[in-house]
């Protein structure tokens, strides 16, 4: 393996896992590993074989494939105090794991070594020196975790330096400094790392939390100060607050410090969404890079403003990190959100006519009802339609009705609804059931307009979200409904407000099947 100048290694699988509601499946952690292995990470840390028999089955797959550009890297810790290091079975556990390299992490700080694990300070030393000895006489590549190093170097530098020297005097590969707590500031974080660097007579690498909001900032102050690894977890997972996020660190690195650790930085976006589909975590619109509001733009003095000159207020191209650049329509919007989202939207308007002026002023209307369109560019696409004239209903509404039933003994729990169409002169009326109302109305809308349209099977609901606007009112406040919709090629949001939850279900759901029939008469 070339070594670039700053290794990436990855523990998502292993530290990212300890973070509150993250959890894989041996399945997940192999996919995960396999996305992180074809974007060109470094190290992957597969998990802890010490501690559970799912790790343990991880390697067991791994060792079955061949990783093009990561090295998969067995974690564990030092041995045991006063047992010997050939005795110590959780040692043993990391040789069998059959990695090339070992994350070993040991205890720097005096307060954890006498106070936690209750032995001498002398004691720690010899288990960082005979666990980092007998896995090199194995053949194994030894990265050393310092933890709690930060908190431990700003109280006893002393005794700090013996722990670090002990495991590189050993033949630790390469020692990492942890700020484990997540507490220490760049400016420390960029002193001690170049200090230690220095009198280790070696590079040292940087393993970061968040607990301070900066897990980023401190590992990017380790890199200037001389660190040559840095150890994180994709999107920041990890224990309390999270760990140092790579998809942050990436690019920084790479785009703003000129230090190249991704050879194909597009597909980081990509990576960030992936992993956190396996997580079933819901994806941080607002991610530095990657999430889908970083280039985002909704008022109308910037949106005029990148239109002109893009990077006025980009700091990069979005495409480099696999983003795009987004128009967004609000009440705060001028012509030119409205100009740039009907160009996406496929609709060539100009500057300054009516159509313009009366869609911006249709939109701010609309949102001083309670509409946003920010998530809703199919509504959005059908109100400049109307505007146009270009929009033929597909059908005409002439009655819809909802009802539920249900029994004092629970017994009878019955959502019925009914719709009474015209469609292309012919008037239909169909009746079905759901769980709920929307359901129903839904599963009989999609009746009546199935003889005429069959592609409307191909649609389903993938997220249905409610929002209420002025909570202050009670119960007569008024109801957003968010619906995303896809066929499976491309998904597409509309929103409906109303007084009545039912109501605006109705209007979501209508603009979201006549979005789709338009959609493919065109194509």
């Amino acid at each position: 393996m070339t070594i670039p100048p700053v290794t990436i290694y990855d523990t998502t699988l292993r530290d990212g896992t300890q973070g509150t509601g993250i959890s894989f499946s041996l399945l997940d952690k192999i996919r995960v590993a396999e996305k992180l292995d074809a974007f060109g990470i470094h190290y992957i840390e597969g998990g802890w074989p010490g501690s559970n028999p799912k790790d343990i089955a991880f390697f067991e797959e791994a060792a079955k494939r061949t990783w093009k550009n990561a090295r998969i890297t067995a974690f564990g810790m030092t041995r045991r105090g006063k047992l010997a290091v050939e005795e110590d079975p959780q040692v043993q556990l990391l040789l069998d794991a059959g990695t090339v390299a070992v994350c070993l992490v040991g205890k720097t700080w005096p307060l954890h070594v006498t106070e936690v694990f209750q032995v001498s300070l002398e004691e720690n030393l010899g288990m960082i020196s005979d666990t980092v000895a007998h896995l090199k006489k194995h053949g194994r590549e030894v990265i050393y975790d310092a933890e709690h190093f930060f908190d431990s170097y700003k109280e006893d530098p002393a005794y700090s330096m013996r722990t670090v020297l002990a495991a590189r005097n050993a033949g630790a590969d390469l020692v990492v400094l942890c700020d484990t707590n997540g507490g220490s500031m760049p400016e420390e974080i960029g002193r001690i790392t170049a200090a230690v660097a220095k009198d280790l007579g070696a590079p040292v690498g940087i393993h970061t939390h968040n607990d301070s909001g900066l897990g980023v900032a401190n590992a990017l102050a380790a890199v200037r100060a001389g660190a040559v690894q840095v150890q994180g977890t994709i999107n920041g997972y990890g224990e309390r607050v999270g760990n140092c996020n790579l998809i942050s660190v990436i690019p920084n690195l790479q785009l703003k410090m000129g230090i190249p650790v991704a050879s194909d930085l597009s597909q980081l976006r990509e990576l960030s969404l992936f992993v956190d589909e396996m997580a079933n975590v819901v994806h941080d619109i607002r991610a530095p890079f990657v999430g889908s509001s970083a280039f985002t733009h909704k008022g109308g003095l910037h949106v005029h403003a990148v239109q002109k000159l893009t990077r006025s207020y980009e700091h990069i191209d979005p495409s480099l990190v696999g983003n795009r650049q987004n128009i967004v329509i609000s009440d705060m919007s001028g012509q030119s959100n409205i100009l740039a989202k009907a160009a996406t939207l496929g609709f060539n308007l100009k500057k300054g006519t009516l159509e313009v002026s009366e869609i911006l002023q249709r939109v701010k209307h609309l949102e001083n009802e309670g509409y946003e369109f920010e998530a809703a560019e199919a509504s959005l696409s059908l109100l400049i339609r109307k505007v146009l004239q270009h929009h033929r209903p597909m059908w005409e509404l002439l009655e819809y009705h909802t009802t539920y039933r249900r029994s004092g003994s629970g017994s009878c729990d019955t959502c019925e609804a009914t719709v009474k169409l015209r469609v292309n002169d012919v008037n239909e009326y169909t009746v079905a059931e759901g769980d709920g109302p929307v359901n129903a109305l839904d599963a009989a809308l999609r009746k009546a307009l199935r003889p005429f349209y069959a592609q409307i099977d191909s649609v389903r609901l993938e997220d249905y979200k409610v929002r209420i606007i002025g909570g202050q009112l009670g119960t007569g406040a008024r109801t957003r409904v968010l619906i995303i919709s896809t066929d499976g090629k491309s998904s597409w949001g509309t929103v409906g407000v109303s007084d009545n939850i039912i109501e605006a279900s109705w209007l979501a759901l209508t603009d979201s099947l006549e979005y789709k029939l338009l959609g493919d008469e065109q194509t």
